[in-house]
């Protein structure tokens, strides 16, 4: 008996790779989604079908991938080409960036509301980091900041030398209508200066210098002094002196001291029948919680990169520089697809009388390297273009613009 003629009903894989994509079959196969309503990225994924088939060698050896697989591997390239730009553009701005409008994203990172575009342009710079920062310092030295300062009084009581400064600013919360009304409670106040009011108009009118550098321990004799000697002094030193002559008001002209343990105020000497009616302070309310701020100035906006307002980079923006590293990129990935799926046969695939090997391991190993390459390129490219960077390389060509300017002969003017 004759063996039968067996016709098989295909001689090639039930999958393969095609020659070229179908623009009607990306969309779907995007698991993303992100960038399918850009005609231009159809048309990118749709040629990366082609790309890849004769980059893998698909017109001699089939490719066990779908186009789905190619549109699917474009889409996360230029998906990680956004990441790794918009990453290098929050290391450039996000100081200046700092407590500015922010945004709320949908799970494709489009903008549902904030600012649009923000990822395409060219901030405006400040030092939002140094003046917050700032603000805390200017807060404890009492020259500005966004802390509220307060002022209040107390009387003074003949032979009372302490005083809660606490319970007055707490009575006072609770019963006035001072600017801190309502706002104490049991938070703990902060003293920052104790002073109280004297006639210093008739000091200044028997003499500007206000007993500054006189010598000898008398210490009312600066209230006193005449202006019988003059010398031109530069202005910052009047400035010295103007600043001095305060601080010289508050302490050697004032006849009292104290010192503030736990809020609560020690005067020197113990007041007496004949001391000042009122003493003045000023303080802060203590806020315990670092989010609340009266003006709202930058609470809510943004605080680091991850608020930043920026969606993914549009395709159509990006150059030929950013679309060849996609490509390639895809073309990694799709390797890694491809090692992936010829992994799952573990290494061989027997066929009658032998066996064919697949080179999955290898496919991975290039996929993973060739990424790991593509990203640090990426990487080191864009350091290299930070804005300080842009600063130095600006510098060092005006500098070698002078070196080259300083041996160029100058004319001789002949009158």
């Amino acid at each position: 008996m004759a063996l039968p003629t067996l016709t098989p009903t295909s001689q090639t894989s039930a999958i393969t790779l095609p020659a070229s994509g179908t623009y009607s079959r990306v969309a779907a196969a995007c698991p993303i989604g992100a960038y399918t309503a850009s005609v231009d990225f159809l048309s990118g994924a749709m040629a990366q079908v082609a790309y890849t088939y004769k980059k893998l060698g698909g017109d001699v050896l089939d490719i066990e991938l779908k186009e789905q697989n190619v549109y699917a591997n474009y889409e996360e390239a230029v998906l990680e080409y956004s990441y790794l730009v918009n990453i290098h553009q929050a290391k450039n701005i996000v100081g200046s960036a700092l407590g500015g409008t922010t945004g709320s994203f949908n799970h494709k990172g489009e903008a549902m509301s904030g600012p649009k575009n923000a990822e395409l342009k060219y901030p405006k710079f400040s030092f939002e980091t140094s003046f917050r920062i700032g603000d805390g310092f200017a807060t404890e030295a009492v020259v500005g900041g966004r802390q509220s300062i307060y002022s209040a009084s107390f009387d003074t009581v003949a032979d009372q030398q302490d005083y809660d400064l606490q319970k007055i600013v707490e009575d006072l919360s609770a019963t006035s209508t001072e600017m801190f009304s309502g706002k104490v409670g049991e938070k703990r106040i902060k003293v920052r200066q104790v002073y109280y009011v004297t006639p210093r108009q008739m000091w200044r009118f028997y003499g500007y210098y206000g007993g500054l550098n006189v010598v000898g321990d008398m210490h009312t004799y600066g209230q006193y002094a005449d202006d019988s000697s003059f010398q031109v002094i530069p202005a910052w030193q009047n400035k010295i002196q103007a600043v001095a002559y305060e601080d010289h008001l508050y302490t050697r002209t004032s006849h009292y001291s104290y010192e503030i343990i736990n809020n609560r105020l020690r005067l020197f000497p113990i007041p007496t029948s004949v001391s000042p009616d009122k003493f003045w302070f000023r303080f802060s309310v203590d806020e315990n919680d670092i989010w609340e701020d009266d003006k709202n100035s930058g609470q809510l906006g943004v605080n680091n990169m991850n608020t930043l307002p920026f969606e993914n980079i549009p395709y159509k923006n990006i150059n030929s520089i950013g679309k060849q590293w996609i490509r390639r990129f895809a073309l990694a990935l799709s390797k890694e697809t491809l090692g992936q799926i010829r992994g799952k046969f573990g290494g061989n695939v027997p066929i009658p009388g032998d066996s064919i090997t697949l080179n999955a391991s290898e496919l991975l190993s290039q996929a993973a390297t060739e990424q790991t390459a593509l990203r640090d390129e990426l990487k080191t490219q864009l350091d290299e273009m930070t804005y300080p960077k842009l600063l130095a390389t600006d510098k060092e060509m005006s500098d070698n613009a002078k070196a080259v300017m300083t041996e160029v002969p100058l004319k001789i003017f002949v009158g």
